[in-house]
This record gives C-alpha cells, structure tokens and sequence, in this order.
C-alpha cells in the first residue's frame, strides 16, 4: 500500500451528528437486546459444568486474538498506517458479534455453547473491551513510536465504561428478564430480530460513508485484503485450538465462529463517541474503515462458511 493511499485512507473524515449517534446508539442497543433473547440465567451454569470447550472459547476471544492481531500489525508496519492497525486492535478488543449464535446453528454447531460464550463474554467486555485495547493498543505504539510520532494512547476508561453498560448493559439485562419471564414472546422475536440486526448494521454502515462513498471505494481494495487476512486469522484460531484440544465437532465450529464473528456495531459507536476519541484522533480514518469493513465481512464470511459447512461438513457427533 502506498504512502499517498494510506494517507487518504485515514484523512475519510466520518463525522457523525447527535442526531446520527443517537440513532446508532438506538440500533446497537436494539441489537444487544436481540442478542439477549437468547440467553437462560441457566445458561451460565452450563458454563461450569462443561468448562472446557468454554474456557477455550474465552481464552480464543479474550487472549489469542487481540494477542496475534498486534503480532499482525507488527509484521506489517510500513504496510499499513497506525490508524489502520489500531483498527483491528480494536476490532479484536470487542467481544462476538450478534449474529455468531444465528451462524452456530447453521453451521449445525454447538448453539448452547455459542449463546454461553456471547453471553459471557458480551457482559464481561464492559471491562474486557477497554482494558484490551488500552494494553495491545499501548503495547503497539510502543513499538511503532521507534520510526513513527503518534498522539499518546489515552482512552478514558468510565467513559468506555459508562457507552458500554448503557447501551450493552441495560438492553441485555431487559433481554434475558424477557427471555426468562416471557419465554413465547422471546421466542416469536429472536429469530426477527437477528435478521434485522444484520440489516441495521449494514445501513448503519452505508450512512456512516454515505458523505465519504468515492474515498472509500477508492481504498476498499486495499482494506478488504487486510480484513480477510485478519477474519481468516480470527476463524483460524477458533477452528485451531478447537481441533488441537480435540473438541466435537460442534464446538470446534463453534469456536470457529465466535472467535470470527466480532461486534463492530460496539466499535464503531466507540469511534463516534467525542469523549472517547477526541480531536487528536481527527485523522482516524483508517480505523473506522477497518472496523465498518470488518462488520460486513464477517457475515459474509461467516454465512459462507456455515452453508459450507452444512452441506460438506462432517455430521458424526463422534469426530474428534
């Protein structure tokens, strides 16, 4: 990648209104609830009794990923901008994505063990998500301050804090209150309301660069290659460690995709918000591309693996 397209990549100027992060802020919130119905107090207890296929599945998400995502943008400094990389950073710093328990049970995975791992990891990123990011973000710009000058890494964690317990928080505690005390009408709505989280999000995208569309098609090129490498790095860990540790089947999918599914919705609000990322962050192009990209990829990555999968895959519950 050139220094001239690097440089336009992170001069996209995406500003969003009160008005636009209200509306972002509504839909994240939406889809955190939708999330939600899916997920029985009990299932936390199914958590403890079957430990290891789950604590495998948080090591990969919380551990691994943004672990190999900062050797990754290492090996490509000078390829790539420090926006760029501390994009995937923060990508890899989000918990799964809304719709990694949909793909599980296309992909005829371990669904109980999907929606325990979102949910864990979901309620625990209020903490996971900005301490991540702080650390492999700040261990980055240590080494990339050896040739290059970058603002200091300063990210105020009860901001974070107070983004993520609003809008993650009270809508996942209203989902599972549904889902345990209105089962009938949890039912009726989760399936709907995963269709029209996917369907959020990619409006939500298209109206994010609506303002910026010709700098963002002149880059795609370059950032669909960095994101497919980076999905293919997030799904290969998940499908790795499942395989070396001779998991099922179905929790060897399910690793696959809970580790490959992110939630840039979570990022991307993160991005918006002024007193998270201030004017010194001005010039952040390339992590909101990143992590825009990364939302769009990841379904179509995820869906087309699930399909594979159900048409190809092995069915024997007893593979190891």
């Amino acid at each position: 990648m050139s220094p001239e397209i690097i440089a336009e990549i992170d001069a996209i100027n995406v500003n969003m209104n009160e008005t636009g992060m209200n509306i972002i802020n509504i839909v994240l919130a939406f889809v955190m609830f939708g999330v939600a119905l899916g997920i029985r107090p009990a299932t936390f207890i199914e958590i403890m009794q079957k430990p290891k296929s789950a604590i495998l599945g948080i090591i990969c998400q919380l551990v691994l990923l943004p672990g190999l995502t900062l050797l990754m943008t290492i090996s490509m400094n000078g390829i790539i901008s420090p926006m760029i990389a501390l994009g995937m950073l923060l990508v890899a710093a989000c918990p799964g994505g809304n719709i990694s328990n949909f793909i599980t049970s296309l992909s005829r995975g371990n669904t109980e063990l999907s929606v325990s791992l979102t949910a864990f990891n979901t309620a625990a990123c209020i903490f996971t998500t900005p301490m991540n990011f702080a650390f492999w973000g700040g261990l980055y710009l240590k080494f990339a301050q050896k040739s290059i000058m970058l603002p200091e890494l300063s990210i105020p964690f009860w901001e974070i804090f107070k983004t993520i317990v609003i809008l993650l928080g009270i809508p996942l505690v209203l989902g599972i209150l549904c889902r345990q005390y209105l089962p009938k009408v949890a039912d009726k709505l989760k399936k709907p309301m995963q269709y029209l989280s996917v369907a959020f999000f990619i409006i939500m995208v298209v109206l994010t660069f609506s303002n910026n569309i010709d700098a963002f098609l002149k880059c795609i090129k370059y950032i669909f290659l960095i994101v497919l490498v980076h999905n293919l790095l997030a799904l290969g860990i998940g499908f790795i460690m499942g395989t070396a540790f001779r998991l099922p089947y179905k929790d060897r999918r399910t690793l696959t995709i809970e580790t490959g599914i992110q939630n840039s919705g979570l990022g991307l609000v993160l991005l918006f918000n002024p007193a998270i990322f201030g004017p010194e962050w001005a010039a952040n192009g390339g992590m909101v591309v990143i992590t825009a990209w990364w939302g769009v990829w990841h379904i179509i990555s995820g869906l087309t693996l699930a399909y594979s999968w159900r048409l190809f895959g092995r069915k024997d519950n007893n593979e190891i």
